[in-house]
């Protein structure tokens, strides 16, 4: 389960445009190599395309606590034992849709892995966030990826799919 932004996007000090936003970049890395389900959370009203006005929305909704709706009908998660949660971080969390998407399911006894995008903050506060919003669930080790530097991260994925259990040997 992931969001993704393509757009305008930071990219060492300045901007670049992205056809394909990191996270997705780093989702798709995930299912070539463990082969898992994947769902794309989609904001029923899109986030801009330029970088500052993401930035300024993404601000009102972490202030206001917003749950931007999801466009795309979500999948049931009763069937997973074990959920991959991807984001980009903005201003140290996963954007508020995430919260939109945890607030709709029940994650009793499942593993949650989060892997995140970023600038400059790493995983941020998502392990936080996801603790406090998936209550009964595990949150295992998390995988944070510098956006400028995720189209050569395969080698860092493939090494937390492995420490996770999630790739075997």
């Amino acid at each position: 389960m992931y969001f993704s932004r393509a757009g305008e996007n930071y990219h060492y000090g300045g901007r670049r445009t992205l056809e394909v936003g990191n996270t997705q970049v780093v989702a798709e890395m995930v299912s070539d190599l463990i082969a898992c389900d994947v769902y794309r959370i989609e904001a029923a009203d899109p986030y801009p395309t330029g970088y500052d006005e993401t930035v300024a929305r993404n601000v009102r909704e972490q202030n206001d606590d917003a749950r931007p709706a999801i466009a795309n009908p979500e999948p049931s998660i009763d069937q997973y034992d074990v959920l991959l949660l991807g984001s980009p971080i903005w201003n140290v969390r996963p954007p508020m849709i995430m919260s939109t998407f945890t607030d709709g399911h029940d994650f009793t006894g499942k593993t949650i892995y989060p892997f995140t995008t970023h600038a400059m903050s790493g995983l941020g506060r998502a392990v936080d966030d996801y603790t406090a919003a998936c209550p009964g669930a595990t949150i295992g080790e998390g995988l944070a990826i510098q956006g400028e530097t995720v189209r050569t991260a395969r080698p860092q994925v493939e090494a937390w799919l492995r420490r996770t259990g999630l790739l075997s040997e």
